[in-house]
């Protein structure tokens, strides 16, 4: 026979070690700092597809009156 498949010791990675104030269930500023990046997505997002269809929008309203440049 080969290995002994009995000792599992040490597969499935490391755990996270917690700070003091995690173990008392405070709560990491991590995920504070995550909460904050991903507001600040949300608000970049939004700001940018406001600006695109504002954008299309104003490009649409000279196609619709048949200029010359729009017909090409």
């Amino acid at each position: 026979m080969g290995k002994s498949r009995n000792n599992l010791l040490g597969v499935g990675g490391q755990r996270k070690k917690l700070s003091r104030a995690e173990q008392q269930g405070a709560g990491s500023a991590r995920g504070a700092d995550r909460k904050a990046a991903e507001d600040k997505k949300q608000e970049l997002v939004r700001k940018m597809r406001e600006r695109a269809e504002a954008q299309a929008a104003t490009t649409a309203e000279p196609g619709e009156q048949g200029t010359p440049s729009a017909q090409s």
